[in-house]
């Protein structure tokens, strides 16, 4: 409960809000270097980017277009631009200046609007950073991760209920403990409702304090950080910011909080959420140190949070979030893959498009699991291939220390 406390004070003085930077000083972008161009070029010839699945799956079930207003907080500050990333067209050939694999995936991850995954799932992309799923049930929606921002979320909602009809709120998820998949609750539900029993909050074990640490104790650097590591200071255009990968960009609008009154402890812990049922994995340490997975049994439908995405993470973020652990990665989409992996038709993230038919949902987890293995491996196999040779001149040296196991394996 004191930890409750002590976030609503740090929401109410309002410093859990979104945190303005002075802009840079201006320089002219330059031109792709010839070198730049070559590497382009070359990289255009090495993968196979005239496979369009993705741009397939990415339209799939679209029902409308998000709202071409620009959203303004209640001080008229911008929070959401819906047109600042129009320059990035579907088909065109990347510029010099771009890599060919971000602006493809630029291109993907402009493709917005509220789309229907599977019958009573829906999504609505490209309105923040992340997605927001709504999944309708036998009384109302669950909602799963409100965007980073409160303005965003709600017009999130507005657009579902324009086109799916005004349903109660009776629960939400927050798959993890990242800001951007909870920051805009507010403006999904009021925090009465929720106090009053008519609203749950689910989420994985340890979430308030991983959500307190890096957002509050260190909020004011890795907000900073954050800036420069998703480019959002930068212009948005060919010799600019193009997109984040995760998504466009982060929304500039209120972040709240509301604290969680169930939490899910173990792997296997099934919960009946408004008539549907959901089979939970725990992956702590993997894109969140408070993080996790499950199985909608009546849909055939995987979420994966943020551990089965269209890209491949940092095992360590540059705006200084905890350092992931590839190898406990690796192994949490393995337990996806044993235990849903001869069902599963559907498979969704919150960030990016879902991907279905049962071969291809086991393909990706596969790919994916393999991804964060070699990274744990290759830098394993490395390090000590690179230990030989300083074995032989550090011993000597008065402050030599050999790292431990742990060190080595988890790459802390």
């Amino acid at each position: 409960m004191k930890l409750n406390n002590i976030v609503s004070a740090f929401l109410f003085a309002g410093l859990f809000t979104s945190i303005s930077f002075p802009l840079l000083a201006q320089t002219e972008p330059k031109d792709a270097t010839s070198a730049t161009k070559t590497a382009n070029d070359a990289l255009l010839n090495q993968l196979p980017f005239s496979d369009n699945t993705d741009f397939t799956n990415a339209h799939k079930g679209f029902i409308a277009a998000l709202p071409p207003d620009v959203i303004n907080d209640a001080q008229g500050k911008l929070v959401w631009d819906p047109q600042k990333y129009a320059f990035i067209k579907e088909g065109d050939k990347a510029p010099d200046s771009v890599n060919p694999s971000l602006w493809r995936q630029a291109q993907l991850i402009n493709i917005s609007g509220l789309f229907e995954i599977t019958d009573g799932v829906y999504q609505i992309r490209n309105l923040d950073l992340s997605n927001m799923t709504i999944i309708e049930g036998s009384s109302g929606v669950t909602v799963v991760d409100p965007l980073v921002s409160a303005e965003t979320a709600k017009v999130g909602m507005d657009l579902y209920f324009k086109h799916r009809g005004k349903k109660p709120v009776v629960a939400v998820i927050y798959t993890h403990s990242h800001v951007d998949h909870y920051g805009g609750v507010r403006g999904v539900v009021d925090e009465a409702d929720v106090k009053a029993g008519k609203v749950k909050i689910y989420a994985p074990a340890g979430f308030m304090e991983e959500a307190v640490s890096e957002n509050i104790m260190a909020g004011n650097v890795m907000s900073r950080r954050a800036s420069y590591m998703y480019g959002n200071l930068l212009k948005p255009d060919v010799k600019g910011q193009v997109g984040a990968g995760l998504g466009t960009t982060t929304s500039a609008g209120t972040v709240t909080l509301i604290a969680p009154t169930n939490y899910i402890t173990r792997t296997g812990q099934k919960e009946t959420i408004d008539g549907l049922t959901y089979d939970f994995l725990m992956a702590p340490g993997s894109e969140a140190p408070s993080e996790m997975l499950w199985y909608v049994e009546e849909k055939k439908m995987i979420e994966a949070s943020e551990d089965v995405t269209h890209t491949l993470h940092n095992t360590y973020s540059l705006r200084g979030a905890k350092i992931r652990d590839p190898l406990a990665w690796s192994k949490y989409i393995n337990d996806a893959v044993q235990r849903w992996g001869d069902k599963a038709e559907i498979i969704m993230a919150q960030h990016h498009w879902p991907t279905w038919g049962n071969e291809n949902v086991v393909r990706l987890m596969k790919s994916q699991r393999d991804l964060y293995r070699y990274i744990n491996d290759q830098t394993l196999r490395m390090a000590n291939q690179g230990q030989t040779r300083d074995e032989i001149a550090l011993p000597c040296r008065r402050h030599w220390r050999r790292p431990g196991p742990t060190a080595a394996i988890t790459a802390r």
